[in-house]
């Protein structure tokens, strides 16, 4: 019997990689390309991540640059005794120009290079708290001002040094390099506002910046020959300047800015409305360009090759940062005076109350048109305290000379409308030589005890001292300081001052000649 086996046989099974028809290939071939692309992806994304890390690499190389450019003076020589931190919302940029020859900078401006170096020009720049308005304020050279004690090269410190001439604070300690500290400390009690930081700029520094924005654009009102630079020249020399408007940078900028004598009356007022014009030209141009990073780094570089800063803006990040906070504030919102003065013989004397009104103005934050930029609300108000007087006083045919004996701004303007209102007669107000005092004074000289009486009883709490010299004076301490006042704070710029202003949006042929 033969037996069939009924089982059916199975058709073979296909091994991996043998082939088929079922689609097992199409599966071989995805998985091939999605590594390829996986390959791709990563390698795009280790280009990038290099490029990333280049480019920071970059960015951190030129800031170790930048830093590198920047020197700092030295803050132990700032006085203990300065105005308070905060007491204005806006900041306060101290900005020196030095005439120092250090550094190759006897190549640009001649002279000595070991000669002692001198701040040629000066103004403090006031950044109100809205960042939106500014105002420099110019402070002759020749001004005559009470220095402060500063610190020497060897570590002690000078006397105070009344009826001085503003630029001498600079040179203080005969170093080539000057004394930024000094003069900040000067203008820290000229002015009774905080500096917050300081700035220093040579020739080299000057010339670069205006060669790297292409220049600037200024305005001539006759030809300017060399010996207008230089007048120790025998003969006129070659043409400078042509008369009219036309664009300098380098060397050229840098001679325009110096020239004195040759437009005008050859003073150094005319010479500050003029540089004046100059900064407000250069502001142009960086807005122009735009206030970007990107623009600002070549600047930056520039500048700081020669700039001498405090060491609040001792560093690229720094000082890149603080310029780009000014981006919002716009050219006709920025203004230029010069601290109210008048001659004083060969010198300049400051002008009082129109000074410490100025100063206290922007120490309340008022525009030169009496807006107020601080931030506040405009429609708040401010609750006048009471008088200091404690009773009505009869100043009648006295004379009174008024000094401020603290470090607080527009306090002598203040003591003289206290008396003013009480009908005495104020004959000057002024700085003491020493702005320490705690107790108001009132000096008398021989004879003169009755009236000196009569004054005190403005100032409660004052004290009577007899001088050996005539007349009746007032020395304001700490304590009238302290005192609440009905009389209210400026709120606008001096008239005196404000109708010599500058906008940075003027005309660069306006105004540039004194006398």
């Amino acid at each position: 019997m033969t037996v069939t086996n009924s089982r059916t046989t199975a058709p073979p099974r296909h091994r991996a990689g043998q082939g088929g028809s079922d689609g097992g290939g199409a599966r071989s071939a995805a998985r091939e390309r999605r590594r390829r692309r996986g390959r791709r992806i990563r390698f795009a994304l280790a280009f990038v991540l290099s490029l990333v890390v280049l480019a920071l690499a970059g960015a951190g190389w030129l800031y170790l640059k930048l830093d590198g450019n920047i020197n700092t003076f030295d803050s132990g020589g700032l006085s203990d005794n300065r105005p308070k931190a905060g007491s204005s919302k806006g900041e306060n940029v101290l900005v020196i120009g030095s005439d120092t020859r250090t550094g190759g900078n006897d190549r640009l401006g001649g002279g000595n290079k070991d000669d002692v170096g001198r701040s040629d020009t000066a103004f403090l720049l006031h950044i109100y708290a809205d960042h939106k308005h500014a105002l420099a304020v110019s402070i002759p050279r020749d001004t005559l001002v009470t220095i402060p004690p500063c610190k020497l090269p060897d570590g002690t410190w000078t006397k105070t040094q009344p009826d001085t001439m503003f630029n001498a604070a600079y040179s203080v300690g005969e170093t080539a390099k000057g004394n930024p500290a000094c003069t900040q400390n000067t203008v820290e009690q000229l002015t009774g506002l905080r500096v917050d930081h300081t700035v220093v700029v040579d020739f080299k520094g000057f010339a670069s910046l205006t060669s790297v924005v292409g220049g600037v654009q200024v305005c001539l009102p006759n030809d300017v020959y060399e010996n207008d630079l230089n007048p120790n020249r025998t003969t006129r020399g070659k043409l400078l300047f042509k008369k009219g408007e036309q664009t300098v940078s380098g060397q050229k900028a840098l001679d325009y800015v110096r020239i004195r004598h040759g437009i005008g009356d050859g003073s150094d007022i005319g010479r500050i409305k003029r540089q004046q014009a100059f900064v407000a030209s250069l502001l142009k141009e960086v807005k122009s360009n735009g206030l970007t990073p990107t623009r600002l780094l070549p600047l930056a570089d520039a500048a700081t090759k020669s700039l001498t800063v405090d060491p609040g803006l001792g560093s690229a990040d720094k000082l890149i940062s603080f310029a780009m906070s000014l981006k919002d504030i716009d050219l006709h919102n920025t203004k230029f005076v010069t601290v109210p003065w008048r001659y004083d013989g060969s010198r300049v004397a400051i002008v009082q109350p129109d000074a410490d009104d100025l100063f206290a103005a922007l120490k309340a934050d008022h525009t030169i048109d009496g807006k107020n930029a601080s931030g506040r609300k405009s429609g708040a108000k401010a609750t006048a305290p009471a008088s200091p007087s404690a009773s009505p006083v009869s100043g009648a045919g006295i004379d009174v000379t008024v000094y401020n004996g603290t470090t607080v701004g527009g306090l002598a303007a203040r003591g003289a409308a206290t008396l003013t209102s009480d009908g005495f007669t104020v004959t000057g107000t002024a700085t003491a030589s020493t702005q320490d005092h705690t107790t108001t004074l009132v000096e008398y000289g021989a004879g003169e005890q009755a009236a000196a009486e009569t004054v005190a009883k403005a100032f409660p709490g004052a004290v009577l001292q007899s001088v050996t010299r005539a007349g009746v004076s007032v020395v304001l301490g700490q304590s009238y300081a302290n005192t609440p006042t009905a009389t209210a704070s400026p709120t606008a710029v001096p008239s005196s001052v404000a109708a010599g202003a500058r906008s940075a949006d003027d005309d660069p042929c306006s105004n540039l000649t004194y006398g």
